[in-house]
């Protein structure tokens, strides 16, 4: 990938080389949430950590490799984003920080809506990708985790056994599935690289992993520990293409 000249040329030659500058686009996984609770008031509230998103981990890691290189991330993820949303705020985001490249991951809350709400899932991701490209950006679409394959034991309010319940019956009906095979079809056939996080998640199921206990709401967002696999797995796509 182009990202790997850009960080060669600056490692090389750090005073004649501008900083490189990696954005993310997505939605609460990439923003750094994990547990969910509930306040006294019934409100929901999210634990958010930034210090330990994918985004972080990825920055670090090329700190490791490339130790002259400022990398500028920028994380544009947003709990709740949907596809549709990453497209209305792309420019402001995203766009405006011209990034030499940009990690597009959506699809958890777009499949919760079924099927009806494919088509336009893929045409937005393939506006996504179009814009960044056309900016000069090079883009990786990152296909995202197992949502839960079962209602955890740890989850014990009635509003979240509700919500666990619904993204149980999206995953093992192969809807998320469906939605993040189209929107990699429809990255990739608009010039992205695809990075799939997804598969990993089906091997360690079949492996017998119980996948449900690897989120840390025991719903739809990884561990912390999980996101320095997911920084590991796009710094090899870097070097795969």
């Amino acid at each position: 990938m182009k990202i790997l000249e850009k960080l060669n040329a600056k490692q090389q030659n750090m005073y004649g080389q501008k900083p490189v500058t990696i954005a993310f686009l997505g939605d609460s996984v990439t923003q750094g949430c994990y547990e969910l609770y509930f306040k006294e008031n019934h409100v929901l509230e999210t634990i958010f950590d930034y210090g330990s998103a994918y985004s972080t981990r990825l920055r670090e890691i090329l700190n490791l490799l490339y130790p002259n290189v400022q990398v500028n991330i920028i994380n544009s993820g947003i709990s709740g984003g949907k596809a549709a949303d990453g497209l209305r705020r792309l420019e402001r985001d995203i766009l405006s920080y011209s990034p030499d490249l940009a990690v597009l991951s959506f699809g958890l809350n777009d499949c919760m809506n079924g099927l009806g709400a494919l088509d336009k899932y893929v045409y937005n991701i393939s506006q996504i990708v179009s814009r960044l490209n056309a900016a000069g950006s090079e883009v990786i679409f990152l296909t995202q985790n197992y949502m839960n394959t079962k209602v955890s034991c740890h989850i014990k309010d009635e509003s979240l056994i509700s919500l666990a319940e619904t993204s149980a019956r999206i995953q093992n009906s192969g809807v998320l599935k469906e939605f993040l095979s189209r929107g990699a079809q429809a990255a990739q056939n608009n010039g992205a690289v695809i990075c799939d996080l997804y598969s990993v998640w089906e091997k360690l199921d079949k492996g017998g992993v119980d996948v449900t206990e690897l989120l840390a709401n025991r719903i739809n967002h990884p561990i912390r520990l999980f996101h320095y696999y997911m920084a590991l797995k796009l710094v090899e796509t870097f070097f795969e293409v």
